[in-house]
């Protein structure tokens, strides 16, 4: 039985979307978008489940998270109903439905609320570590003053949190996906050719796109001058994702290694020590993304060609000071004699990804997990 949501349209300008009722579906939008094919036309057809008030086909169709957001739709649109930011928004209306908390919906649609409430849990984390601080002469071992297994125990307990809203999320979008384009346990394990075809899918939404990003890189060219190399879209979003990943990695492996005896974290490595080249590399490419996104955002909106919300503006302003805060305090380890400095910027940086990882299922880090496994369907589909 097909339900349909009177008040769908309503709801999702409250996540900012432009008034898309301009729309009277001419079709222009998914002509010139280079990532329309007979397995995902859009972005017509969402704006068209929007306007009907199909909620449950709306947050369950792959092609949300396929689209790259490039804007070639909102600069070809007759009647400038900007279907750009219309993905935008519903995709954030996307993780706020699969949120059973209603954080993300507190996030996205009370703006000021959401960044009080961003602000309050990294400073709950930062005045938490301090709290606990080791102190002189302490049994526990002390990483920029601050107790090393009550970091690391704060850490694994918020990424457990993390992990199991993720995974409600996850199982929420996979069942209305399947759902939406009939595929079953039996069509994706049943018999060789379909763990061929399952595997296929697997790797092209993994390695090809996510992580390689293939179609965002040949296929989401405007026919307009080409940009530099160094502020392509395709680029600065390539950077930033693998500058986040690479972080993450260098984190996990420097706690892993400690945790066997082998390295002392917080302590001096040459630059050329792999795990702190890989942090450092990591840390330039997300700073230089993140910078870039910063330039472009502004630029658009100088120009009234996008939409930020308040909560992206902070989701970029907290990978960046992750990014400063992570080369301050490696700098401190490389400059001679003690920094007290260090031990604050210790405390914000960890304060902050706490804050991150914490609330990874309820902002834009979402994206992370959700676009892989629409892309999946996707390749499925193209299968």
């Amino acid at each position: 039985m097909t339900t349909v949501d009177v008040n769908l349209m309503a709801d999702l300008k409250r996540f900012g979307a432009a008034d898309i009722n301009d729309c009277f579906s001419c079709g222009n939008c998914t002509a010139i978008c280079p990532l329309a094919d007979d397995d995902a036309v859009f972005p017509r057809s969402i704006i068209r489940l929007a306007q009907v008030g199909l909620k449950d086909q709306l947050v369950g169709a792959k092609e949300l998270w396929t689209c790259y957001q490039c804007g070639m739709c909102t600069d070809r649109c007759p009647q400038q109903a900007d279907p750009s930011e219309f993905m935008a928004t519903a995709r954030r209306y996307a993780i706020a439905h699969y949120d059973k908390t209603r954080l993300a919906r507190t996030l996205y649609t009370k703006p000021v609320i959401g960044v009080i409430i961003a602000v309050v849990a990294a400073l709950f984390f930062a005045a938490f570590f301090q709290t606990l601080k080791s102190g002189q002469g302490a049994p526990d071992k002390a990483v920029f003053g601050l107790n090393y297994s009550i970091i690391h125990t704060t850490g694994l307990v918020v990424m457990a949190i993390a992990v199991l809203f993720s995974a409600i999320g996850l199982v929420l979008l996979i069942r209305n996906i399947a759902r939406r384009d009939g595929v079953t346990w039996a069509s994706l394990l049943k018999g060789g050719k379909a763990w061929k075809r399952t595997w296929r899918a697997l790797w092209y939404a993994v390695g090809v796109e996510s992580l390689g990003q293939k179609r965002y890189r040949e296929d989401c060219v405007d026919d307009q001058p080409v940009e530099p190399l160094y502020r392509r879209r395709w680029l600065i979003h390539f950077l930033t994702l693998w500058g986040f990943l690479g972080l993450f990695l260098a984190t996990i492996l420097n706690y892993l290694l400690d945790l066997l005896g082998i390295v002392d974290t917080g302590t001096w490595h040459p630059i050329y020590y792999p795990i702190r080249l890989l942090g450092t590399i990591a840390g330039l490419a997300l700073m230089y993304g993140v910078t870039w996104f910063f330039v472009r955002r502004f630029e658009e909106r100088r120009a009234g060609t996008s939409t930020t919300k308040m909560t992206d503006w902070l989701f970029l302003t907290q990978l960046w000071l992750i990014g400063l805060t992570g080369f301050l305090i490696e700098l401190s380890l490389y400059l001679p004699g003690q920094h007290p400095w260090a031990d604050w910027i210790f405390l914000v940086h960890a304060g902050i990804a706490m804050e991150l990882i914490l609330f990874l299922p309820f902002t834009k880090l979402a994206h992370v997990m959700y676009r892989p496994v629409s892309l999946f369907f996707y390749g499925l589909a193209k299968s």
